[in-house]
């Protein structure tokens, strides 16, 4: 039997994911895609703010506590890559900005006060963590969000999943975050693109990929106009404000989890400095600024409309 594309679509982490293998049976490719579809459930659960029993939710009930909280392997791992963003950015990428949900309500519309955000810079601070051996200790009321780490990391994670169970040609969606598990039949590249903000069914630019992956950090979805000026919902944690830069980055890095970190700290800074981090981490890149011009470097313009 020939190598056939699969697919399976689902929906993960409040996005739309798909995860497309090459194999010869549609049984196989079947019982395949549901273990690797489960292996991003299996982070939803463990990682989601949104979810009362996840470990993250447990791990921001600890604060405060003096007895801390065990912490495991996997779950270190991502501290740690949390650690190297917040260090690599100036501390402006920084996953215990969480607590700054509770006041911003993107769906209402509603901005807090100077007071309200003031109130809650304090509890701000990836270095106010503190460590004994496997244990974390939390300052009280302070709130961990792995929002802008969580879904790059679960894509890679199914990649490597996949690629330990055999499977040679795959592509990893998560909303719009990709990891590669291998090239296309005959070493053949995964074309990748980016949609056009303004018109989700046109593309601004492609890439055609073998291996890594590819991470987009945009505003367009979850900003509001409010009395003719624009909030993003990307804060800067140093602020408590919308970030106020670049409107959409997208990045391709030897791993998902890489390029969606360096995409988000892009989107963070003030848009010059934005487009000189994305320059001087050397990767392809592709982004839309205040006055909605493109600029790319290593994506090429698309040659069809997405339909």
């Amino acid at each position: 039997m020939p190598l056939t594309l699969r697919r399976l679509s689902f929906q993960a982490m409040g996005s739309p994911c798909e995860i497309q293998i090459y194999e010869e049976s549609r049984i196989s490719a079947k019982k395949i895609t549901q273990i690797l579809s489960s292996e991003v459930s299996r982070l939803e659960r463990k990682y989601s703010r949104f979810i009362p029993k996840s470990f993250l939710s447990e791990i921001n009930y600890s604060a405060g506590n003096s007895m801390g909280i065990k912490i495991d392997k996997e779950t270190r791992a991502l501290f740690e890559h949390a650690l190297s963003c917040f260090e690599q950015s100036n501390g402006q990428f920084d996953v215990t900005a969480g607590v700054l949900n509770n006041i911003w309500d993107f769906q209402n519309k509603i901005i807090p006060t100077d007071s309200q955000i003031n109130e809650l810079l304090p509890l701000i601070g990836f270095n106010k963590l503190q460590w004994r051996g496997s244990r974390l200790y939390m300052p009280p009321n302070m709130t961990i969000d792995f929002g802008g780490i969580v879904k790059e990391y679960a894509a890679d994670s199914v990649a490597r999943l996949a690629r330990k169970i055999d499977v040679q040609y795959g592509l990893v969606n998560l909303g719009g975050d990709f990891a590669i598990i291998g090239p296309q039949p005959d070493n053949q590249p995964w074309p990748i693109g980016v949609a056009d903000p303004k018109n989700r069914k046109a593309l601004i630019a492609k890439i055609d990929a073998v291996e890594g992956g590819v991470a987009s950090s945009g505003d367009y979805e979850r900003c509001f106009v409010h009395q003719g000026k624009r909030y993003s919902h990307i804060l800067n944690p140093k602020t408590g404000w919308p970030s106020a830069g670049l409107r959409a980055v997208s990045v391709a890095a030897n791993l998902c989890t890489v390029a969606g970190s360096i995409a988000t700290t892009a989107m963070i800074k003030e848009e010059s400095e934005g487009i000189k981090w994305l320059e001087d981490s050397g990767l392809s890149y592709i982004a839309m600024n205040q006055s909605e011009e493109i600029i790319r470097n290593g994506w090429q313009k698309p040659s069809v409309t997405a339909e």
